[in-house]
Formats: C-alpha cells, structure tokens, sequence
C-alpha cells in the first residue's frame, strides 16, 4: 500500500510540474521554489521513479530507506513541518519555546505550500527553512541524511507517510501539533486499515478536543494529550503585541469600524449588498485574499469610492510632510471604504473592528478566526465553517454567526450594529472562550520536558 501512496505522489508532483509549464502560477511557485533548493527531480526523473516503483510493486517489494547518517551540518536539529502559513502559526509558539528553553537546538521548518514558504522564509527562529521534497521514501532518506535530527513536530493534520516510516526507522520521535480529526477522516473508513496503521509511527500526539482523543483510542492509540490549539496562544501574543496604526486611525476618524477579512468573491458581493445599510457613522475596512491587481481592481469596480491602503498611506504621508503640524483627524472627503492591498497587518487590524466578517465560507472553508476573536470581536461568516472547533463552540455560545445569503447576512450585519446588548453579550463571549483556549503550547512543554528534553 504504502507504493501505491509513493505512485500517487509521484503523479500529483507529475501534476503539479504540468500545470506550471501551463502557466499556473502556485504551481510554477511550488516547483521553482523546490528546484532552487535542489529538492525536485525533472520530469523525465519523475516518470522514471515510477517505473520503479511499479516495478517494485509488481515483484511485491519494498523500496528501502537508508537509516540517516550523523547528518550534513553539526549539531542536534529539531524539525518542524507545516502544510502552509495557518499550520505554521499553530506550530510557532512551541517553536519559540524551545529557542527559549532549549537554544542549544538548531530548528529546520519546512513547508508544502509556497504561501507559508514564500511568507516565513526569513523567519529568525529557524535556523534553515526549506520545501518539503515529495514524500517518496527516497527524498524521506535524503532529508534525514541532512541534519542529525533529534526529533520532528508535524503540525496539524499533515501526513506523509514515507517520511513518517523513515523517522520511525531512524529512531527520531514525532510528534503532532494541536490535532484534530473527525469521523469523516480516512483513518476511521472502512478502507482506512493501513492509513490507520500508519500512524504507529508517531510518538505522541498533541490534540485539540477529547473527540480526537477519543477517535485515536477507538483504533488503537492511547499516546495522545488533549491540549488545545496553540494557535490561540499565539493570537494572544499578537494582541499583545498589535502596534499602532495612525494611517488606520485617520481613515477611521472616530467612526465605528467594521472589518472584513480574507474575502473572496462571493462574500464581497454580500458587503456589496449591505453598503447602502451601512450607518453613516460606520465605515468599512476590507482585506480580500488575493491581493492581486487584477482582483483589487475587480473590487473597486463594486466599490467606486473605495480607497486602497497603498494609496491612502502615500497620501497620509504626504499630508504629514506638508502640514507636520496638523493633528491626523479624518478629512471630511475621506471614503467610508478602505481596501487593504498588502499582506502582513490584517492580524493587528482586528483591534480597530466593533465586529468583523471573516471570508472564505462560500468556498473551501472559512479562515481563520482566532484573530479577531482574539480581540473580543464578534465574528460573521459563511456556511462552511463545520470543519472548524472554534467556530461551531462559538456559534453555539453566540459569539459568532453563520449565515447562508444575502438576508441572513443583512440581518447579523445589523443586529450587530444596532442591538447593543446582543454586541456586547457576543464580545463578551468571545474574550471569555479565548481565556478558556490559552495555554496549549504550555501544557506541549511540560510534556516534552519529561520526555524528549529529559536531563
């Protein structure tokens, strides 16, 4: 089985590599970016690796994995693998604990996806920072050859299951980072007896809710520590820590302010719909995930007397080189609209928002709504938020509202505007469930304390 899977990597790879040649651009990201490290074979060495493993599979053999050598580079490592940026955030805060506790460790982290690479490539707590070559047990051999490794933290529910044997073989603890499955998983289908058996090959397992803990139980695994998730502490460190923003607090001007985070398509047609609801008093701030001209410009077309964040802070600027004297009130001609087109402060925004609209539940799924919350902000969103603890708890406790259209969302939209004590018992219920989440990564250290990091 674990072939087939090796076949099966091959081919997306094979894929992948394909549509970049098309002119995808994630895709030509994903590949470059491996090709620059050295950790992507041609296509002509792709189709050739399948052969072989076909071969292999037809003769009823298993490719071999070298166990690691001392490593290419002194020291003890300690590897962190992250699918993208959200499971990067999750895993920060146990990274930077052991930097603190334990700086003797030098720290690998990897990432799958080029928008958690391409974004924390220059992250000052790794000591290197790589993609992730395809999980065929001869990339999984080569990457442990790379540095002496001392033990590896996958996060969330990333499982490649070459690498995951090769770390067994080796002798090299894993570990999993604020977990979480369902019964939907393939782990607990009644084809998922391999899957399942698979995941002998961790150590131990740091999970969010008993659920998962108890789902793991059920096939098998009692390893398993109901922690959290340590994306919480790490919000509460940027709430902490969110700076000022006077180009922010200008556009304001002492109007109440309503954030809409992530935003696809589908959900700025929604905000589309409500502005002419929108109180004067009130204004809009607006960060869509793709940040592409292209999409900016498609956003500004519905919304012609928007303002973009690029040139409201020229302006800003501008303002304050000519009349330094000036205090940074809003002018009266100010749009009630501002389009945030770069990356990197939507997180600290959140403190300036009465409540805020997360995007993305018309699609895949919601993003993340840990930040927002963070700030005791009451949170909106669309349908797709199942797959998702914190948003089904605070759903459930009234801090946050799903809607499914137009008239659901004008009505959470100005409920929460006008009903004061609906506000104020929904802010109040999201500082409380952020106290009652925090201290995961606390609870990840004393364990590993008496475990991986024993004296």
């Amino acid at each position: 089985m674990l072939i087939l899977f090796t076949i099966g990597v091959l081919l997306y790879t094979l894929a992948v590599r394909t549509a970049a040649l098309l002119g995808n651009a994630k895709a030509k990201q994903w590949v470059e970016g491996r090709k620059k490290q050295g950790l992507l074979v041609t296509i002509k060495g792709i189709w050739g690796r399948v052969k072989r493993v076909v071969n292999r599979l037809l003769k009823r053999e298993t490719e071999s994995v070298q166990k690691p050598t001392s490593g290419l580079s002194d020291g003890d490592w300690i590897w962190f693998h992250a699918a993208s940026l959200g499971e990067f955030e999750q895993g920060r805060p146990v990274i930077e604990a052991i930097k603190k506790d334990y700086p003797q460790y030098k720290i690998l982290l990897s990432f799958f996806s080029p928008s958690g690479y391409e974004i924390r490539k220059g992250y000052p707590q790794a000591d290197e920072v790589l993609y992730l070559p395809p999980d065929t047990p001869r990339n999984a051999s080569h990457w442990l050859q790379r540095h002496h490794f001392v033990a590896a933290f996958f996060i969330k529910y990333d499982f490649w299951f070459n690498y995951m044997q090769a770390l067994k073989k080796a002798a090299i603890p894993l570990y999993y980072i604020s977990l979480i499955l369902n019964e939907k998983s393939y782990f607990f289908k009644s084809y998922g007896h391999w899957f399942s058996k698979q995941l002998a090959n961790v150590t131990h397992f740091f999970v969010q809710d008993e659920s998962t803990a108890q789902m793991l139980k059920s096939i098998g695994y009692e390893n398993s520590t109901v922690c959290g998730d340590t994306r919480f502490d790490r919000v509460a460190t940027i709430a902490k820590q969110a700076k000022p923003f006077p180009e922010i607090e200008r556009f304001i001007g002492g109007r109440t302010c309503i954030i809409a985070g992530s935003t696809w398509p589908p959900d700025e047609e929604l905000l589309s719909g409500f502005l002419p609801n929108l109180p004067e008093n009130y204004c809009l701030i607006l960060a869509p995930h793709d940040i592409s001209e292209e999409h900016v410009g498609q956003i500004k077309a519905m919304f012609p007397e928007a303002q973009c964040y690029t040139e409201w802070l020229t302006l800003c600027q501008c303002h304050a080189e000519a009349r330094p004297s000036v205090s940074i009130g809003r002018e009266t001609e100010t749009s009630n609209i501002l389009i945030v087109n770069i990356i990197g402060i939507l997180s600290q925004l959140y403190q300036y928002a009465r409540f805020v609209y997360i995007g993305g539940g018309f699609g895949a799924g919601i993003h993340n709504i840990q930040e927002p919350v963070t700030f005791g902000c009451p949170v909106v969103f669309g349908p797709k938020f199942t797959s998702f603890k914190e948003a089904v708890d605070l759903v459930r406790l009234g801090g946050a509202f799903g809607v499914s259209g137009q008239t659901d969302f004008d009505e959470a939209f100005s409920r929460l505007i006008s009903d004061e004590s609906l506000y104020v018992t929904a802010s109040t219920t999201c500082h409380e469930y952020l106290q009652k989440q925090l201290g995961a990564t606390e609870i990840i250290m004393k364990k590993l304390s008496g475990s991986l990091f024993r004296s």
